[in-house]
Formats: structure tokens, sequence, C-alpha cells
């Protein structure tokens, strides 16, 4: 099941015109890290993730639960 942030990752990646390959080398990552994130690896770990958006320049941020998800 992919989640929410790798949606994002690949969407941004392809707005950006970016392969995978590009993309982790450009952000610094591995080639495994990205695609396991893109296909919704669950335990990743935050400041790599935060590494790979910095290249789209967006970041992890903690925001309010919406209460009707509860």
């Amino acid at each position: 099941m992919r989640t929410e942030i790798a949606n994002t990752v690949k969407a941004l990646r392809k707005q950006y015109g970016l392969t995978q390959e590009e993309a982790a080398r450009k952000a610094g990552v591995s080639l495994a890290f990205l695609r396991e994130l893109e296909q919704g690896k669950t335990t990743a770990r935050m400041d790599t993730v935060n590494q790979l958006l910095n290249l789209f320049n967006y970041c992890l941020t903690a925001q309010p639960k919406d209460h009707a998800q509860s």
C-alpha cells in the first residue's frame, strides 16, 4: 500500500523530470531507499526522507490530526 509520502515523492520526482536514479544521486540517498519509499515502505528514517524531500524544497512537518479521522 502506497502512502501519502510515497505518492508525493513520486509526483515531485516526475514533475522535476527526474528518474529514480537521478533523484537519488542528486539528493544523496541510495537508489534502494528511493525505490522502497516510492513503493510505500513505512519504516523510513525521517532524516533520510527529509534529505530526499530537500531536493524538491519540501520537508516533513508535524500537523494536528483531523479529529474526524480518529
